[in-house]
């Protein structure tokens, strides 16, 4: 195997010889080819010039022939290596028969893919496999090459990664797998797992992926999001980052939708409701129209699947000309003949002229699957700075989402509260005046929110250690600022209520 095919791919390696993979895994670790093991031999600067597909630091750095610089010149940096050198570190027959190597010139070989090495959630040592030159998306050029390329991780695979609920679960399924990065993530914690894509390509370097990193193989299928499920099936987990491009046609299948407007994101979201196990959840990245004349969330809450409970967050908006501008450059278009740009530029702005698109959002989508004959929808726009991972926290909003549906407002002031962690307050006023404008609530933890509070909301969440419940805190507060303690039972519920729904505040049972 190897070599280039018609289409100006490289033919892949074999995705049958799971012994194979498996010693060319052990002679990667024991070369130290690993996340921890890079930023070790590159240094900082290097390292992070590489995930923007910048190679000359990185090639400065492997001048050497320590195993480590070889296979960082071989899979990284896709230069051929002498033989010889790679003999000494992999056992190289065995990989050019397998297709993961092949003869150039003389007595060199060069690698068929590129092998980058991804650091777990729990510190595993794993391999994303991807085209050549493909690793890293972005500014690149990459759509002028071919459109069946397989990217590897990019920002949208990472910030998807880090938003999906880590439960354990029977079945998991992974639409548009690409080069493997949700379905391995999925394999720690789920006993099956199932991944589409339209592109055969993609699916056979997924089993790649898994096969090197050492992750149980997945079920396998080709076609379009959820064609290849059957229709008894259901899944506890379904993740996607689909192509989502708002495109004018559907150039580049490993971005664009193929269908018109913000319609594959739509029908996604709309088609998993029925797909997904009581309590189980479905999450994806997309992109949405802003279309003059409709509120956008609105719009977003008319795809929520019935029996479902959803929490849209829109991280991002730009203009139709930043868009456009964004995804031609994503393409190399920019780079190419003027008029052709041009033509292109045009094409996408005639598309969204005709839809009356105005903007496009970017952001996250969580449905959960629930038995509540009231299922609550939230959409927002949250541009701010987040820690991720937030699997965890978006467990705990949907978990507080049940808490608080359960309980009416009696119920609520029998409760008792705690204060979430690394929650801090903030007066803000004027210098020298005795008393703040207005006090705030700060977390320094996943969403990393700020809401402002009245001096009642301020008082109560400080004294909330899930000691009093929250009708003795507010009559013990009534007391200090003299207000009538019925008076004030009536009117905060609602402000424990938003507390509790964003966080600030947890039941403390």
């Amino acid at each position: 195997m190897g070599g280039v095919t018609d289409s100006g791919l490289a033919s892949l390696p074999a995705s049958d010889r799971p012994d194979t993979a498996a010693r060319l895994r052990d002679a990667l670790l024991a070369a130290s080819f690993t996340a921890d093991g890079l930023l070790d031999r590159l240094g900082a600067p290097a390292y992070a010039a590489l995930a923007r597909s910048e190679t000359v630091p990185a090639l400065r750095a492997t001048r050497g022939d320590t195993p480590l610089e070889t296979l960082v010149r071989l899979f990284l940096l896709q230069q051929p290596v002498p033989h010889a050198r790679v003999a000494a570190v992999l056992p190289a027959e065995e990989a050019l028969e397998a297709g993961w190597l092949t003869r150039v010139g003389g007595d060199e070989v060069a690698a068929t893919v590129d092998v980058r090495p991804y650091g777990g959630p729990g510190g595993e040592d794993w391999f994303i496999v991807s085209d050549l030159g493909c690793a890293v998306g972005g500014a690149g050029g990459i759509g002028q090459r071919d459109e069946g390329v397989v990217l590897g991780v990019g920002g949208a695979s990472t910030t998807l990664a880090g938003i999906t609920v880590r439960t354990p679960v029977a079945s998991a399924l992974d639409l548009g797998t690409g080069s493997g990065i949700q379905a391995l993530h999925a394999a720690q914690h789920a006993t099956r797992v199932t991944a589409t894509d339209l592109n055969p390509r993609a699916l056979h370097i997924t089993a790649l992926t898994l096969a090197l990193s050492g992750a149980p193989a997945a079920d396998l299928r080709e076609g379009s999001l959820f064609a290849p499920v059957r229709d008894d099936e259901t899944f506890d987990l379904i993740v996607s980052n689909p192509p989502f491009v708002i495109s004018p046609g559907a150039r580049l299948t490993y971005r664009d939708g193929g269908m018109g407007g913000d319609d594959l994101c739509r029908s996604l979201v709309q088609q998993a409701g029925e797909r997904l196990n009581e309590g189980g959840f479905a999450q994806f990245l997309a992109n949405w129209q802003h279309v003059a004349g409709e509120d956008w969330q609105d719009r977003l809450r008319s795809w929520v699947p019935r029996g479902c409970d959803a929490w849209i967050v829109q991280r991002e908006v730009q203009d139709v000309t930043q868009y456009a501008e964004l995804w031609l450059r994503d393409a190399g278009d920019h780079r190419g003949d003027p008029a052709e740009y041009q033509a292109r530029y045009d094409a996408w702005l005639d598309e969204f002229e005709a839809r009356k698109v105005k903007a496009v959002g970017f952001g996250w989508i969580t449905l959960r699957r629930t038995g509540s004959a009231d299922p609550v929808v939230t959409v927002e726009e949250w541009p701010h700075p987040v820690e991720q991972p937030l699997g965890d926290t978006i467990r705990a909003h949907f978990e507080r989402l049940d808490y608080l549906r359960e309980h009416d407002d009696a119920a609520l002031l029998a409760s008792h509260f705690r204060l979430a962690a690394e929650v801090v307050q903030e007066q803000v006023g004027l210098p020298g005046a005795e008393d703040p404008e207005h006090v705030v609530l700060r977390q320094h933890r996943g969403m990393c929110r700020a809401t402002k509070v009245d001096t009642v909301g301020a008082g109560f969440a400080g004294v909330c250690d899930g000691t009093l419940s929250a009708g003795r805190i507010l009559d013990a507060i009534a007391q200090l600022v003299n207000e009538d303690p019925v008076l004030l039972r009536d009117r905060t519920p609602a402000q424990i209520r938003l507390l509790v729904e964003q966080g600030f505040l947890e039941p403390a049972n």
